[in-house]
């Protein structure tokens, strides 16, 4: 990922890179903001205290590209929280980008202890939240977290997200906002894409992590960047963006977060 890394800060820009209003207006004000102070991000980020304090370990059943820091499925919850879930600054984008979009209809793939999913259903109290999570014991504490927030509007679906996502997208109209943080590998990626794409709409945002982790993220995020579907993508390195806007003509922006 050096490399990659490299090859993007070469690349990338800033908001005098952006010739759409769209973007820019998106760059410059939700995902760059300045002077931001919010009650939630503090209520979510001491519950991230806590799991980084925890002395107790659980057992993980791994069902994505596993992990690059600890191959035992034996696991502290504190070395979960370290490695595992995303940093603040991405729950606080992405509790942004739901604000921005006024997403109502929310899908999370891989919710492991639940932090980012805070961030979500903070942003969306009256949300509709379906959170997916393949390890039983990782979607325990997930629920604590939840249920110690006073979080009650996020589903958890526990089981291999191959055989639990397609049957519970049934019931919904649309997709707003959908975050793929599961399985880091080629085929799964495009699949779980493949599957929530007949619920995207014009206004809806689909957020991939880890789009450099490995060969076979990146190809999958140059798939998913050249599908017909896809009118515009950001990439920020660690996450890309995509959006489906008819009247966007179809551009692939490299931008620094």
């Amino acid at each position: 990922m050096v490399t990659s890394f490299i090859n993007f800060i070469l690349k990338s820009g800033n908001q005098h890179a952006i010739h759409s209003p769209f973007l820019f207006e998106l760059y410059t004000q939700v995902i760059t903001p300045r002077n931001e102070k919010n009650e939630d991000y503090l209520a979510i980020e001491n519950r991230r205290k806590l799991l980084l304090s925890s002395k107790k370990s659980i057992q993980i059943l791994d069902l994505g590209a596993g992990s690059r820091i600890n191959k035992s499925n034996i696991r502290s919850i504190r070395s979960i929280a370290k490695n595992a879930e995303k940093p603040a600054k991405f729950g606080k984008l992405f509790y942004r980008l739901i604000k921005r979009f006024n997403a109502q209809t929310i899908v999370e793939l891989g919710t492991s202890l639940g932090i980012t999913t805070l961030y979500l259903a903070k942003a969306a109290p009256s949300a509709t939240i379906l959170s997916f999570e393949g390890c039983p014991e990782t979607a325990k504490i997930a629920h604590e977290n939840l249920s110690n927030t006073q979080i009650k509007n996020v589903e958890i679906v526990v089981g291999n997200i191959d055989n639990t996502l397609s049957k519970s997208l049934q019931p919904l109209e649309k997709i707003d906002f959908a975050y793929f943080d599961a399985n880091h590998k080629y085929e799964p990626t495009l699949r779980y894409f493949k599957t929530c794409l007949p619920y995207a709409h014009n206004d809806s945002l689909f957020v991939f992590d880890d789009i450099y982790w490995s060969d076979e993220m990146k190809k999958a995020w140059e798939e998913i960047k050249s599908h017909p579907q896809v009118t515009l993508t950001v990439d920020l390195f660690w996450i890309g963006l995509v959006f489906f806007r008819k009247e966007q003509v179809k551009e692939h922006f490299k931008l620094r977060f």
